[in-house]
Formats: C-alpha cells, structure tokens, sequence
C-alpha cells in the first residue's frame, strides 16, 4: 500500500527528485516547490516567480544542496538549506522546459524545450556552449553516466538521438515508427493510429545502456556502442502511453509509468546480459549493420535477437492516476518508489531488495 505525502502542494505534482543526503523535491503547477524529508513530511515550500508551472527538479550531485528548477522558459538555482529567492535564473530556453540533466562532473545543465531545443550550459561561465534540436517538442534529456561530453535525447517527432557536445549534429538518430516498420513488426500498421511519440528517457549507471518510454505504451532497450546506439529490446506492459521511465542503481532494474495509472518494476538484466557478455557476437553484428546502413541511419533492420522477447514485470502497481514523474529513495534502510501524478501528494510504495 501506498504511503501519501501530503501537505507540500495544492497542485497536481509534476516532477520528483531526490538528493544525495536524502532530501525529497517536487514541483507542481502554479509555481508550486516543496521540499520533503525522508519521513514524508514537508520542510520547505517556495512559490517560484510568475507561478508558471514547475516541470522538472534536479539536485547536484557534487553540491546536494543545490537545486535546479525549470518553471516556463526559466531555469531557477537555489540553495535547499535555505529556500527563499533563487540563487540565480537562466534565461536560455525560448519556450517552455520539459527536461533538466546534469553531467557527472556538474559542469554542464542540459535544457531540452517545447520548441525542439536542447540548451547546452556551461555552469561556469553560466553561458550556452552547445543548441541541439528536434523538430518537434524535446520531451526528454538525459546525460550519459561516466561520459560527462555524452547525452541521449527524445521528443515528439519521434526521435531518439545521441549526441556529443563537441558537435552540433547528432551523431546517431532512430527514429522509432520507422524502426517499428522496418522490422515488420505486426503491430506497425497500428502505429500510424498510435505513433509512438517518445515521452522519457534514462540512462542505466553502467552509461551504455538505456530506456526509452513511448506514446505507443511500448519501453525500448538500446545499447551505445561508440558512435551509434542498436535497438536491444522491447517489450510492452503498458495500455496506454509510457510517462516515465527510470533505471535504478541496480544493474538494469527499471522502473515504469504510464497513463494506464501503473507503476511497473522491470528486471532486464537477462535480457541484455547476454549480449554484453558476448562481445564478439556484438562485433559480428556491429559490421553487419555497418555495411547495411549509413553512419547517420538509426533504421537498423533485427538487430538484436530477443528484441520482441516476453519481459514480465517483477512488479505491478494499480497506481490508479496517470503518472506524471518517478523517483526512486532509500528510507529508513528500505527502497520505496515515488510517484507523482494528477493529485496533491506524492504515493511512496515500498519496493521488493534485489
């Protein structure tokens, strides 16, 4: 059962994260921001300016006590120990903010945007170093752990794309309906009816692998090799769309959110294990693609063998309202997964040790 934080908002909560040290932050509509101790209970509050909503929050890794918030085209710096007037704003975005990350050395804030935008800044000179773009709206940002130069990115024109900042053009994109039907999938003809527009990404601890959560309620695998990223697995355990997707700690545990109202917890681990333990398997299918697609092509034909294998979730939560965020925190010695969604409160759920 559920355990409901209550008393931080009066909005619908629209976005978690937790810090190093432990302490719980959540945006919501209105400018709503709250700050939650590991016991559920409501430290700090702050309406941010012009009460635009908040849509993501970030914690620094290297400074937990720093706090990155995204509300309308801005981007807000506080200081947790004291949540009053930000510490300073960025003015970088053009539209609304979808998406914060930070890189591992917190030396560059990425800002993916409703124009198609992803603001590269450098948090030292407090500039933009690098404007990546989609056509559509960027839904979703996410550096690549131990590759502080290396981000992913997805969006609304269906894209999914891989990036470095020492280049302005993507170094490897797919694009997931053309994928879909390339592979003859069956379900392709339902994809014109459900494009598999794609809502979150996240990037497992290893850097190499990560999730991509789509319209199409479908959670795909891909694995970064270099320069290029291969479709490794798919599986479906949504009705509706993927919200949020979410590698834990855990070596390829995953956890998922949908508009369907539940909450899934995923063990892949079996699943692309195999492959990586198999290098020589995976150089074999590096040049074989190679020599089929051009280096910009992410339209890769059967790339991996258990791609439409049967993944059955470790756990299913009847959530019951549409998830808008997932967080993972360690309280009181055990795991419990955060769920914000259309309400007030924030649902913590007790999670199974692996």
């Amino acid at each position: 059962m559920a355990v409901k934080w209550s008393g931080g908002h009066s909005s619908s909560i629209l976005c978690l994260n937790v810090s190093a040290e432990g302490l719980v932050a959540s945006g919501a509509e209105r400018g709503e921001l709250a700050l939650w101790d590991g016991g559920g209970s409501p430290v700090a509050q702050l309406r941010l300016p012009k009460t635009e909503d908040v849509t993501s929050v970030l914690f620094s890794t290297r400074r937990p006590s720093t706090l990155y918030t995204s509300h309308g085209e801005t981007i807000s710096v506080l200081d947790v120990r004291s949540l009053h007037e930000p510490l300073e704003r960025l003015h970088v975005n053009e539209e609304e903010i979808n998406c914060l990350s930070l890189n591992d050395t917190d030396g560059f804030l990425a800002a993916a945007d409703d124009s198609g935008a992803i603001k590269v800044v450098d948090l030292e000179s407090k500039k933009v170093s690098r404007s990546l773009r989609h056509s559509n709206i960027c839904s979703s940002v996410a550096f690549r752990p131990q590759r502080p130069q290396s981000l992913v990115s997805c969006g609304l024109d269906m894209q999914v794309m891989l990036w470095n900042l020492q280049k302005a053009r993507p170094l490897w994109t797919t694009n997931l309906q053309e994928c879909d039907v390339e592979e003859e999938n069956p379900q392709s003809a339902g994809q014109f009816f459900n494009p598999p527009l794609a809502h979150s990404l996240s990037v497992a601890s290893c850097g190499n692998i990560f999730s991509c959560g789509a319209q199409d309620g479908k959670i795909r695998i891909f694995r970064v090799t270099g320069v290029r990223f291969e479709h490794e697995l798919e599986f479906q355990g949504h009705s509706l769309g993927v919200s949020q997707v979410l590698f834990m700690p855990e070596a390829y545990w995953l956890l998922s959110g949908g508009n369907d109202g539940k909450v899934l917890l995923w063990d892949v681990s079996s699943n692309i294990g195999k492959q990586q333990k198999s290098p020589a398997k995976s150089l074999h299918r590096k040049k074989a693609q190679a020599a089929g697609s051009s280096r910009k092509d992410g339209k890769l034909n059967k790339v991996a063998s258990n791609e439409h294998a049967v993944v059955v979730p470790k756990l299913s939560i009847e959530h019951g309202e549409k998830v808008n965020w997932l967080s993972c925190a360690e309280i009181k010695g055990s795991r419990r997964v955060l769920v914000a969604d259309q309400t007030s409160s924030v649902s913590a759920y007790p999670l199974p040790e692996s």
